[in-house]
């Protein structure tokens, strides 16, 4: 039964780990240091708990794999969790072929910020779409582009930083 435990410990501390470590890397790259960095204190003494007990029996390979294991969910899970968490901002790109100026509408009446500006395509004229938004807004956009205007070119890109400008307060 104590096998059992210890395999049950290192799983669950490998997991705990990476996945602090997978929402530590992601707090680091919006720029958000303190609490990164207060993460990464009980990430490394969760760390080196689980890698001090494997190395304590190395003569066991079981515990080797159970560690291997837990790596390997607590990547599954610190992406779950950090997608979940939805930290940061995004900049949404629309090439609209059609309906640049409704669409815009459509996005300004529901809360969004919304810049357009006109561009030339490889077929003719299009109406250019920025909006900056909160990443736990992104679904309720692709959606509602996804019924205005379902053939538009769209990109989604990461946001550092933001300052000024209109975005959606309430949840959508």
């Amino acid at each position: 039964m104590s096998y059992l435990w210890g395999y049950l410990f290192i799983f669950a501390a490998r997991v705990t780990d990476v996945s602090l470590s997978t929402v530590r890397t992601l707090l680091l790259v919006r720029g958000k240091r303190l609490p990164a960095a207060i993460l990464g204190f009980f990430e490394v003494s969760i760390y080196i708990l689980a890698l001090g007990r494997v190395m304590t029996t190395l003569n066991n390979p079981l515990n080797l794999l159970v560690y291997a294991l837990g790596f390997a969910t607590g990547n599954f899970v610190g992406a779950t969790l950090e997608e979940r968490m939805a930290l940061g901002y995004l900049t949404v790109q629309v090439i609209s072929r059609e309906t640049g100026s409704d669409l815009a509408n459509i996005l300004r009446a529901q809360g969004f910020g919304v810049t357009v500006l006109h561009g030339e395509g490889r077929d003719g004229s299009r109406q250019i779409l920025y909006i900056s938004l909160k990443r736990k807004f992104l679904s309720h956009i692709m959606n509602t582009l996804e019924a205005q205007e379902p053939d538009a070119f769209v990109t989604v890109m990461d946001t550092r930083l933001t300052q000024g400008g209109v975005f959606a307060r309430q949840g959508k």
